[in-house]
């Protein structure tokens, strides 16, 4: 590895998987041999409610604690909460919003008026199509993945039949592949 620091700042709302996603991430960033760090932050904990996740990666000690103020990424899990929440907010110049959005990226990014880099997935088409809820926190993990190339879906998938079991492991193992291959794709690296 050479001298990183990867800050990624996750939106969605209670109920949706924001803590789980970055969490899994930093699993499976460990497994490439960064050192990582995931935390959430909310309000009122209700189901529904606006939360954001954090997850730094790098390839020497995480002393910082703070929550993400200037990402590299963000990774929007929920399309409404475009609008209620500022999610470009500080985002570097050359960042990127990777956003499970039903439209293309170039209307999400007129909507917004931001001028960074932005990426969309139909996420919850996704997870309809495969778990049968629309909760969009693994098709986002390997979205991630798919557009950024930091972390290696191998570690994913092993990370996320780590964390469920059967045939829900498998399910979501399959959802993560097909959200990587199609951001992959979208993203031509």
């Amino acid at each position: 590895m050479s001298d990183i620091l990867v800050e990624v700042r996750f939106h969605g709302r209670g109920g949706q998987g924001v803590v789980t996603a970055a969490d899994m991430l930093a699993v499976a960033g460990f497994k490439d041999g960064y050192y990582t760090l995931s935390f959430p932050t909310f309000g009122a904990e209700k189901r529904g409610t606006p939360v954001a996740s954090f997850l730094r990666l790098s390839d020497e000690p995480i002393v910082s604690r703070d929550e993400i103020y200037y990402p590299d990424y963000v990774v929007v899990m929920d399309p409404t909460v475009i609008g209620p929440v500022k999610v470009d907010a500080g985002i570097k110049s050359d960042g990127k919003i990777i956003a499970n959005y039903p439209k293309g990226p170039e209307e999400l990014k007129e909507s917004m008026g931001v001028d960074v880099e932005v990426y969309t997935i139909n996420a919850t088409r996704m997870a309809m199509e495969h778990l049968g809820r629309p909760i969009t926190n693994t098709a986002m993990v390997g979205a991630f993945v798919g557009a950024t190339g930091i972390i290696k879906i191998d570690s994913v998938l092993e990370t996320v039949r780590e964390w469920f079991s059967g045939e829900l492991a498998e399910k979501n193992a399959k959802l993560i592949t097909e959200a990587y291959n199609y951001m992959k794709e979208v993203c031509k690296w």
